[in-house]
């Protein structure tokens, strides 16, 4: 495939960034393992690159296994003495390294990143203005999307302004409760026991709580604000909790849907799809995918997927969570721009179940950032 205004020389050259400041760092090297496994290295060069938890961008092992989660072991990504330079300019596509005591040394061209961090400080907008700055191709939502996505308060109210049905909630801003310290608790007793506390701008279900007595709110509210001092309170939803994931449509067509998958907890240690169960236990959760749903109801979800991912203007990928009601109607939860995206995960299941491999979901998610052009679109 040759690179957009050249001759078509070469392959491609991939930047697959991973890591990052948030708490799902740990999450980020795990989907960039999945990712550096999956992309054909016939068709692309690939420059694996990662960001330590303080923030320095190094060049990383390309090694799948380097960075799997292993038994309950985390991995994370260590600094080095070889630092990564960006392109400094929109006619600059060089990739350099800086070591000590050296001159920086190029490494060649990035025709496109793969920015597979999750959280603040990757998936919220502020990594996809910086690439936005230089010019370069990247995977994924924008800077607008990126950020609306991330915080669940003002996902909410995009979706709602849109008319897409979300349920009943409340976010406190930072100082809300310095101004009245049983604000939240006024809340939760408004919406209706359970409520969900949660950041309003972090993932991988990190700083959540079940509350299901008032006078837990407090500590509910002191774990999320370890994560985001700004959070959501929500009213829990009855149904089944189902996923769907969209791509985004070639030249001009509309994103499409996956078939959707449903997340069943089995364990009772767990009393919701927390982070745990996510990531460290797998025999506590049933991933069902195709979900077991009517036709019609599949197609409501599906709608209402592509609404989502529309109504905060995504491109690339994103996964959109939901719950079914016992009458079969569609409640959106959230949606989010840079799904988990280990060959386990949801997302890449569900492709697989709707006739898209792993490595061909890789190879559509880079071309549609190579078609897409740079600059404001």
């Amino acid at each position: 495939m040759p690179v957009p205004g050249t001759e078509g020389a070469r392959r491609p050259r991939v930047m697959v960034l991973f890591g990052g400041r948030s708490g799902e760092h740990a999450i980020s090297c795990a989907t960039a393992g999945g990712v550096l496994r999956a992309i054909d290295r016939d068709r692309y060069d690939v420059l694996a690159v990662g960001i330590t938890p303080t923030g320095r961008w190094v060049l990383a092992e390309d090694d799948p296994d380097r960075w799997a989660i292993t038994e309950g072991r985390l991995p994370q990504v260590e600094d080095t003495a070889t630092h990564v330079l960006l392109p400094q300019d929109v006619q600059d596509r060089v990739v350099r390294v800086l070591e000590p005591g050296a001159t920086p040394r190029d490494l060649g061209d990035v025709d496109v990143v793969f920015p597979v961090l999750h959280g603040p400080f990757g998936e919220d907008g502020t990594l996809q203005g910086l690439l936005e700055l230089a010019d370069v191709r990247y995977v994924g939502a924008g800077v607008l999307a990126s950020a609306v996505g991330m915080d669940k308060h003002m996902m909410k109210l995009v979706l709602a302004g849109h008319g897409l049905p979300v349920g009943p909630f409340r976010a406190l801003l930072p100082g809300d409760l310095a101004r009245d310290p049983a604000l939240a608790t006024k809340a939760a007793a408004e919406l209706g026991l359970p409520v969900f506390v949660k950041p309003a701008r972090a993932g991988s279900s990190l700083g959540i709580s079940r509350v299901d007595d008032l006078a837990d709110v407090d500590a509910a509210v002191a774990l999320a604000q370890q994560h985001d001092p700004k959070i959501v309170i929500e009213a829990a939803i009855v149904g089944r909790e189902v996923e769907c994931g969209v791509l985004g449509g070639r030249a001009g067509a509309r994103a499409r849907a996956s078939l959707p998958g449903e997340i069943v907890v089995t364990d009772q240690r767990h009393t919701f799809y927390d982070f745990e169960a996510k990531y460290l236990d797998e025999a506590g959760v049933r991933l069902s995918c195709p979900a077991d749903l009517p036709p019609e109801v599949i197609a409501r979800v599906q709608d209402a997927a592509v609404r989502t991912f529309e109504a905060v203007g995504c491109e690339g990928l994103a996964r959109v969570d939901v719950f079914v009601t016992p009458d079969g109607e569609v409640v959106v939860n959230e949606i989010n721009t840079m799904p988990g995206f280990t060959p386990y995960s949801m997302y890449p299941r569900m492709w697989e179940a709707s006739g898209l491999s792993y490595p061909q979901l890789v190879d559509e998610l880079l071309r549609l950032a190579l078609d897409r052009p740079t600059g404001l679109r």
